[in-house]
């Protein structure tokens, strides 16, 4: 009788042991939907999910803006300054590198360090021989071979300015900085030939 009753009872305890795991099961649906129901928090996470994307995104645009900004305000001031030496002006006052570049440092202040900014002036006997490449080697800027020869009238001048632009956002492989020490070469060239003065 005892093993009967033993045996009846393992069963019961089998049954309400299912009958505990259907009851969990018909009550997880509800957990379910009311998960799916409450709204509280949704405006967070995806918040957290899309900001990460937009604002590096948003970075990256205002940095190649003010790249293509600084590269524009360069080429500005360098067609400017350079005019000197095609009407003659710069010869006349006796420019040197130093006040050349001075020239330009005046227009680009706001954005550049006028410590900076290098300036390659070269004359040429026809246009095609004029080199207008920019002045890198093994990733870093050629300052050594540098000169400012502004010529007389009637020269073919080349007139190249330079600046190593700071890149402050990370880029994830795309090539925004160019240079060995990841700085941006920004250069600006006028290639003319000198007015008879």
């Amino acid at each position: 009788m005892s093993a009967a009753w033993e045996s009846s009872r393992r069963v019961g305890s089998r049954y309400s042991g299912f009958r505990g795991l259907l009851r969990a099961a018909m009550t997880r649906p509800r957990i379910v939907r009311r998960f799916r129901r409450d709204k509280d928090g949704v405006a967070a996470v995806e918040f957290a999910l899309v900001a990460g994307p937009f604002l590096f995104l948003l970075f990256a645009i205002i940095e190649l803006a003010m790249v293509f900004f600084a590269g524009q305000v360069l080429e500005t001031a360098t067609a400017s300054a350079s005019r000197l030496i095609m009407t003659g002006q710069a010869q006349t006052q006796n420019f040197n590198q130093a006040a050349f570049k001075n020239e330009i440092c005046n227009k680009t202040n706001a954005l550049m360090n006028c410590a900076g900014i290098a300036v390659d002036v070269r004359t040429y006997t026809n246009f095609s021989s004029a080199s207008t490449s920019q002045p890198v080697s093994g990733g870093a800027v050629n300052y050594a071979g540098m000169t400012y020869v502004q010529g007389t009238g009637g020269d073919i001048v080349v007139v190249r300015a330079v600046y190593e632009w700071p890149v402050l956002m990370p880029t994830f492989g795309l090539t925004v900085g160019g240079l060995a020490n990841g700085k941006r070469l920004l250069m600006a060239t006028a290639a003319f030939r000198n007015e008879p003065f």
